[in-house]
């Protein structure tokens, strides 16, 4: 019997510059995208029709044998086997000829396949007469291993595909409800992103300021500190008839807020709040603007008091909103006075490790002498030398650390507000303690529960 022939791949078409049409994208944007960068292929009818046919894909879901047709032709003994034609997938076990006599096997598909003394899981397995059974096994085991992993990776790409024709099939019905609900919303969503991309702009110009130290000008401070106080004053007013300040004093909103209404109160009143700490730090700022040493260091610690106190009002602030949302005797006043016990049960487990913080940073305020040193005498600074290492220049208020080496208070100081460790020998000197926010900066995570 004559070995069919195999029939010559099909050229694939030439497309344009971009891989795939553009109407390809326009109707499937994420596969055209994974086609495109080469995490999947492309996948038409034909092509996910043979994978059926191989045995990657089974239709049915049933055993080893759903959609394949065998045709065996066995020889007799002593005459020579004619051989078999396979197709399908699973595992198909085909005849050759006897023991002395050899056949010819044609496999076609994927799966476990062998035949009488020959087996193999390439897409031709022949052979004839009897030869070494271990190398044959040796060969049988590299080529199943290789269709397994080619199996995987093409079932894998498969359900990635599949995926992502779902995912194409409810995005236009998605993004026409997000297109709705801004519309609904279209006031407060402009309020959100321009009251937040203020904050981030204030939250670096605040930095810049501290970080100048004594360069500082009185001008700029003073005019920074107007825009901000404009600012926070304007977004109230803007917003006067929503009633959004109340839980600024803790008191809950007259009315039940709506979800999203209660969600935009709290994130006006927690980015306007540090708004105002920002307008404070300025004040610092202003006040220590020529301080060295000693100021400096005071200067940071008061940065950082302010920014715990802030933390820890923030932690406060939503709970008048949600004890609001969430006392609505329309749920039974059973079921609504729980849900707000466990919701203040659990804002004041939360808040006590914002209050700890602020008391820390409230304790260090009142610590003349520096935790990570003492100040040097005279006597040591001249064994050390008259210069400081970290400004090369000569050493104002020098600070003996634990390690022995001596810099000025106000370089080292400003050293310790981002390290914890001697800027020469790399030795642990400050401990692991508080977090310092000396360089003015304010944490920029919202606080929404």
């Amino acid at each position: 019997m004559e070995p069919p022939e195999r029939s010559p791949n099909p050229v694939p078409r030439r497309r344009n510059r971009f891989g795939l049409f553009p109407l390809r994208y326009f109707h499937s944007p994420i596969s055209s995208l994974l086609e495109n960068s080469g995490f999947l292929r492309a996948l038409s009818d034909d092509s996910e029709a043979q994978l059926f046919n191989s045995g990657l894909v089974s239709r049915n879901g049933g055993g080893n044998r759903n959609g394949e047709v065998a045709i065996s032709i066995g020889g007799v003994s002593g005459r020579e086997g004619e051989g078999a034609y396979v197709a399908g997938g699973g595992d198909v076990e085909g005849g050759g000829g006897d023991g002395n006599r050899g056949g010819e096997d044609y496999v076609a598909g994927g799966g476990n396949r062998g035949g009488g003394d020959w087996g193999g899981g390439g897409d031709v397995a022949g052979g004839g007469g009897l030869g070494n059974g271990s190398n044959r096994e040796s060969v049988d085991g590299d080529n199943n291993n290789n269709g397994s992993r080619r199996s995987n990776s093409g079932i894998q790409r498969y359900d990635v595909q599949r995926m992502a024709r779902w995912i194409e099939q409810i995005l236009p019905f998605s993004l026409l409800l997000l297109v709705v609900f801004i519309r609904q919303h279209l006031q407060g969503f402009f309020s959100t992103i321009w009251i937040t991309a203020f904050l981030f702009k204030s939250n670096e110009i605040v930095r810049k300021q501290t970080a100048l130290k004594g360069e500082r000008k009185m001008a700029v401070l003073i005019f920074y500190f107007v825009v901000f106080i404009l600012h926070v004053m304007g977004i109230y007013w803007f917003h006067s008839k929503e009633d959004i300040y109340y839980p600024l004093f803790m008191v809950p909103p007259k009315e039940i807020p709506p979800f999203w209404h209660a969600i935009f109160i709290i994130l006006v009143n927690d980015t306007m709040v540090r708004q105002v700490a920002m307008a404070i730090k300025l004040i610092l700022l202003m006040y220590y603007r020529n301080g060295r040493g000693h100021n400096f260091r005071r200067q940071g610690q008061m940065l950082t008091l302010v920014e715990y106190t802030l933390l820890l009002y923030r932690a406060l602030l939503p709970t008048p909103v949600w004890y609001r949302f969430f006392l609505n005797m329309e749920y039974g006043s059973i079921f609504s006075s729980l849900v707000t016990g466990l919701y203040i049960t659990f804002k004041l487990t939360t808040s006590v490790e914002k209050f700890k913080s602020f008391y820390a940073a409230f304790k260090a305020l009142s610590m003349k002498e520096v935790h990570y040193g003492c100040h040097a005498t005279s006597e040591e600074v001249n064994a050390a030398g008259d210069l400081c290492a970290i400004c090369q220049e000569k050493m104002h208020s020098p600070i003996l650390l634990q390690c022995k080496h001596i810099f000025c208070e106000d370089c080292v100081s400003e050293w310790f507000e981002r390290e914890r460790t001697c800027p020469l020998c790399r030795a642990l000197v400050r401990p692991a303690d508080l977090k310092s926010f000396g360089d003015g900066s304010t944490s920029l995570f919202f606080r929404i529960f």
